[in-house]
């Protein structure tokens, strides 16, 4: 199979789509429509109907194949199968390389849980420990004031709920669906107790510099990560892990098909 070529959506030359009736044509850069079996091609594609501005490379094997702006504004991507697998493969490879990293990394992790202040260290490790238990997205603020959504940097005192040694999250996440995840861990949720107290719409994961609270950004996590593990991870890495045990898990109560 020949390489793939590395394309620049809307810098190379590619194709476009135009509406025509109830459906869609295709045109080249000179506006000319496309030959019956390169239309053929870019229709099995399947470009999702309501993405506006759409680019199409004109190159089969182009990484990119597609992009177009969906209804909430956002620049979306249509990868070409052969990327895909890679990145996917160097992507378990990462999370699985993680796992190895882990066991170390979480009793570093709970001695700085068990600190007396609820200073940098003590709030990062909680932001770890929440990493590796729910594996929550970490969230920006781009995207709160966006779309609404959170995630652990932009969580609030009000989405966390102290039972005990269960600590709740309950929050909107991504494309407005509803996070509800429970960790039961003495040590997050002592730490997590002194964090809710205050201001309800106040950041949760934020730390005290002289009399200012500081909330957490995702470089923080990020970086803190890091310097836990001793690898090149980030919070997406927890993500991916979480999803292939997720899945391993499914497919050993399912057992072996006859």
């Amino acid at each position: 199979m020949p390489r793939l070529k590395r394309v620049k959506p809307g810098t190379d030359v590619g194709y476009r789509r135009l509406g025509a009736g109830t459906g869609f044509r295709y045109v080249d850069a000179d506006g000319d429509p496309l030959p019956r079996r390169e239309a053929d091609r870019v229709r099995a594609l399947v470009i999702p109907p309501a993405w506006q501005d759409v680019w199409i490379c004109s190159d089969p094997y182009g990484h990119i194949q597609a992009t177009g702006v969906d209804d909430a504004g956002r620049v979306q991507y249509m990868y070409h199968p052969q990327w895909t697998a890679g990145r996917d493969r160097g992507k378990y490879a990462r999370a699985l390389a993680l796992a190895e990293a882990l066991p170390r990394a979480r009793g570093r992790v709970t001695t700085s849980l068990r600190r007396d202040d609820i200073d940098q260290e003590r709030v990062l490790a909680a932001a770890f420990r929440l990493l590796d238990q729910a594996a929550p997205r970490v969230g920006a603020e781009r995207y709160l004031v966006k779309h609404g959504s959170r995630g652990l940097t932009t969580l609030l005192r009000r989405d966390a709920l102290v039972d005990g040694s269960t600590v709740a999250l309950r929050f909107p996440g991504k494309s407005g669906q509803r996070q509800e995840m429970e960790i039961d861990d003495i040590d997050l949720a002592t730490a997590v107790q002194l964090l809710v107290a205050g201001r309800p719409s106040s950041p949760l994961l934020a730390y005290r510099r002289g009399r200012r609270r500081v909330a957490l950004s995702g470089r923080d996590v990020n970086v803190y990560v890091r310097s836990m593990t001793g690898g090149a991870f980030t919070a997406k890495d927890f993500r991916t892990l979480r999803g292939t045990i997720l899945a391993a898990d499914a497919l050993a109560r399912i057992g072996p098909v006859d």
